[in-house]
Formats: structure tokens, C-alpha cells, sequence
């Protein structure tokens, strides 16, 4: 069973980083514009995927270690709320904008999914995100810890397919549109850049049930 207490944090969590656009976000924009609904909605899915398959080696690599020592998991939980802090510095002081011209070459749909599939399995700063993310949220006291953290991991994946199908959508109708609005890609870093601190610190300061 999930901690309650802590789940309307991971939904307000999730659903601010998942609606701030991003790399993944820009990736389907242009796929939504360039060969339409279709194929952006293929390149969500392929995403998602990907997005699964980090949540699924994440449930099983920290329940392993959880069995093997409760302490390498807290120093494990530590070490990333640590890390969501120095993602959330990094990106409110980094002057790349989102903005960058993001072309992708036309392509199959099937092409499309293989891609898509394999680009997100393959992105080691999403296995890191999900090893960081996720432990954060887990209650020891509860129990079935690899059932909370694939729970857990599930529902940010249902989640987001639902918001990058919303920009999808939107993107095959509106895009060149979307991609014009400048104020609102560059103040995507400091929206993540602080939800990623802040979740890093609750995580450090809060107290320990165990």
C-alpha cells in the first residue's frame, strides 16, 4: 500500500515537471507538426515505453538493495534527494533555453516507435531521475517496497501519457504557434529547477519513520 500522506506531494510533483516543457515534450512537438497527430501520439507512446522500462529496473534494483541492507537504501535515498537538489541549481543557472530548434527527419510510424523505444531506454539522466525520484516517496513501514516503487513508477508513466498526449494534440493543430512562445519555454528551468530542489530538501529533512 502507498503512503497517502505522501501521494497528493508525488501527483502535485509529477504533474508540474510532466507539464513544463522538456526535451521529451520538444520531441513530440515536433513530430506533432511536422507529420501530424498521428505520429506524435506514436512518439508518446514510444517515450512512455521507455519511461516504463526505467520505472520497472528501478523497482527491482532498489527493492534488491533494500533486502540486502535498509541502510544502502537510505543512503541510497539520501544521496538522491541530494542529486534532485543539484538538478534543480544546474537547471535554474543554466542558460540553455529549451528552446533549442529540435528537427527530426520524417519517418514510419513504426520507425517512429523502434526510435522513440530505444532513445528513452538508452537515456542514463532517465534511469538517474527515477532512482532519485522515486525513494522519496516510499514508507519502509508500509511494506511491499518494490510494489509502492512500481506503483509509483506506473503512475507517473500514466500521467504522462496523458499530458504529452495533451501536447501532442495540441502541437498537430497549434504548433508553430506553440514553439513560438518564447516566455513560456524559458521559464520552464526555473519551474523544474525548483521543484527539483524542493523535492530534493523535503526529502533530506524529513523525518525518518524507521
Amino acid at each position: 500500500m502507498l503512503n497517502l500522506d505522501k501521494l497528493p506531494i508525488f501527483i502535485f510533483a509529477s504533474i508540474v515537471l510532466l507539464l513544463t516543457p522538456g526535451p521529451a515534450v520538444l520531441y513530440i512537438i515536433a513530430r506533432s507538426v511536422d507529420q501530424g497527430r498521428v505520429a506524435g501520439l506514436v512518439s508518446v507512446l514510444s517515450v512512455e515505453v521507455g519511461n516504463f522500462f526505467h520505472a520497472l529496473a528501478a523497482a527491482i534494483g532498489l527493492s534488491a538493495l533494500l533486502f540486502s541492507s535498509a541502510t544502502a537504501f537510505s543512503v541510497v535515498k539520501y544521496l538522491g534527494a541530494a542529486y534532485l537538489v543539484y538538478l534543480g541549481v544546474r537547471k535554474l543557472f543554466s542558460r540553455e533555453s529549451a528552446l533549442q530548434e529540435t528537427k527530426v527527419e520524417p519517418q514510419s510510424l513504426k520507425r517512429i516507435f523502434s526510435q522513440g523505444v530505444t532513445v528513452a531506454v538508452l537515456n542514463p539522466k532517465t534511469a538517474l531521475f527515477f532512482l532519485a525520484f522515486l525513494p522519496q516517496f516510499v514508507d519502509h513501514s508500509k511494506g511491499q517496497i518494490s510494489l509502492q516503487l512500481l506503483s509509483l513508477g506506473v503512475l507517473f508513466v500514466l500521467m504522462a501519457i496523458v499530458s504529452d498526449g495533451m501536447y501532442a494534440l495540441l502541437a498537430s493543430s497549434a504548433g508553430q504557434w506553440l514553439k513560438s512562445q518564447r516566455k513560456v519555454w524559458q521559464a520552464e528551468r526555473y519551474v523544474v529547477g525548483l521543484i527539483y530542489i524542493g523535492l530534493g530538501m523535503t526529502a533530506a529533512l524529513a523525518e525518518n519513520p524507521q
